[in-house]
């Protein structure tokens, strides 16, 4: 690599990747091998092998600081703030780019100068879990995940510098989810446009296991609260009206979620009788369910949506009102390996001071998930 200014950073988020986070690394190698291009990995505390499996290779490695700190927008900002490109390509730590992808995308972006990034199609190899089985389905009928201009790019793309610095930031550090439909929104509001070309991008390998324990994991790390957190990013700003028009099928949805359990409510307290108050209670209660089932052709599908809707728009409020800091700000965060430093080397190992940096961090639940 030299040591000009790369011509595109390939960024890669992560936290307790180590299943897949060399795959994902190879793959960034592959795609800025023989040209001028740079790998950084942005871990957010990771407390399995991630940074020791990263360590054996000529990349960039830097990590939070603070547990306190993880969230999806500060593993984007995170990575952003160290990296030097003219075009970042933004990938997760259980993604592998595909071979052509990013030499396709900045030809696009240097021919369309209008426009601030590009995405292209991704391929869903966890189908042992209902989320992602159900994600894929979505995508299926998502115009934003279709060859065309969108209005977010939702898993990653090429974005071009100058465009996210007339933003300000990448990634903002208080979103726990959502990060890429705020990005896009603060895109817009200052006319830049941003596309998914038709061109395979990427293969995701989503967390395996029960989809009601991702659901809980997402609560007790605040990913459910990301709706809330973009509103709340957007008071004060001359975006908020996009941000409500782009927000505006989750808040219908949210506030649907808010009547039902209103109903249900005033059912038990109205009906008159034990046995009315409880057949009507149990109609209203079963009503969403069942018409989700039959919508989705799988009773499985079903009552997952309803009560994913349910986790979802219970954090709508936490988002809403939580605090915010300066997304601005520098992260506060160490570099635990040099990819100058690191090409020297013929045999690299993780060196003594991330041990000493992995040492000193806490273990706690994670937020950095697609």
């Amino acid at each position: 690599m030299s040591a000009t200014r790369p011509e595109v950073s390939i960024v890669i988020k992560a936290l307790n990747e180590e299943r897949h986070i060399a795959a994902a690394i190879e793959s960034a190698l592959a795609a800025v091998a023989g040209q001028n291009g740079e790998v950084i990995l942005a871990d957010s505390a990771s407390t399995d092998r991630t940074v020791e499996i990263a360590a054996r290779y000529p990349i960039k490695i830097v990590s939070l600081r603070r547990v306190e700190d993880r969230s999806c927008g500060a593993g984007v900002q995170l990575a952003y703030q160290y990296s030097r490109g003219r075009y970042v390509c933004l990938i997760d730590g259980d993604m592998r780019l595909r071979e052509g992808f990013v030499p396709a995308a900045i030809r696009f972006l240097q021919d369309h100068p209008d426009f601030a990034g590009v995405g292209g199609t991704s391929d869903e190899h966890q189908t042992g879990n209902l989320e992602y089985v159900k994600r894929a389905d979505a995508s299926a009928h998502d115009v934003n995940a279709q060859p065309g201009e969108v209005s977010h790019l939702a898993g990653g793309g090429v974005y071009r510098r100058e465009a996210i610095e007339s933003v300000g930031y990448l990634g903002d550090r208080n979103l726990h989810s959502t990060e890429e439909l705020e990005l896009g929104i603060r895109l817009d509001a200052l006319g830049w446009k941003l596309a998914r070309i038709d061109i395979a991008a990427f293969d995701h390998y989503g967390r395996p296991g029960n989809a009601y324990s991702l659901l809980l994991r997402r609560w007790a790390s605040r990913y459910a609260f990301g709706t809330g957190e973009v509103l709340r990013a957007a008071f004060g700003e001359n975006h908020l009206r996009l941000t409500l028009r782009k927000l505006r099928w989750q808040l219908f949805l949210w506030s649907a979620v808010h009547v039902w359990w209103l109903a249900l409510a005033i059912m038990l307290v109205l009906a008159p009788g034990l046995v009315a108050a409880a057949i009507a209670t149990a109609a209203i209660a079963l009503l969403p369910f069942v018409v989700m089932s039959a919508r989705c052709r799988s009773i499985r599908i079903g009552v997952y949506s309803v009560v994913a809707w349910n986790i979802y728009a219970a954090g709508l409020w936490p988002g809403l009102l939580r605090s915010r800091v300066d997304p601005t700000d520098w992260i506060d965060s160490v570099v635990i390996r040099d990819a100058i430093l690191a090409q020297s080397r013929a045999a690299p190992r993780p060196p003594a001071r991330a041990s000493a940096a992995l040492n000193n961090l806490v273990t706690g639940w994670g937020a950095n998930e697609p």
